[in-house]
């Protein structure tokens, strides 16, 4: 890719060409010369998330609501995670995606006035 012009290159192997991508999964993993991975992941992660809040709800006390996040939904955000390459508003959406997920596993809302320190330090007094 030179500039924002795509090069075509034809491929041909054992008489057979070779389609030219602009991403493709391999291993659960999305390789994309435009699109970040973080996107997938972060929409997976808000499911998950949502799926913890539809099924648990009240019913459960946050201690344990806070492993199932760590097992599930943290760990789907995270795998491939070391080698993404993020942008300040990247880091932004990420940051904004775990605050989210944390105040209502916490039972907090942005109406309590509670800024984020002050959630993420919750957090760690309820980790086991």
């Amino acid at each position: 890719m030179w500039g924002n012009h795509i090069q075509r290159v034809k491929i041909v192997i054992n008489d057979n060409i070779i389609e030219q991508v602009t991403d493709f999964k391999y291993l659960v993993y999305c390789i994309s010369e435009f699109k970040s991975d973080l996107e997938d992941k972060l929409q997976t992660y808000n499911k998950i998330n949502g799926a913890i809040r539809r099924q648990f709800g009240k019913q459960m006390n946050k201690e344990t609501k806070l492993i199932i996040h760590n097992i599930t939904a943290k760990a789907a955000l995270k795998f491939g995670s070391e080698v993404w390459v993020l942008k300040k508003r990247q880091k932004q959406r990420l940051e904004a995606a775990q605050i989210k997920c944390l105040r209502h596993l916490l039972g907090t809302t942005k109406l309590d006035t509670e800024k984020n320190q002050c959630i993420r330090g919750k957090k760690q007094e309820h980790r086991i």
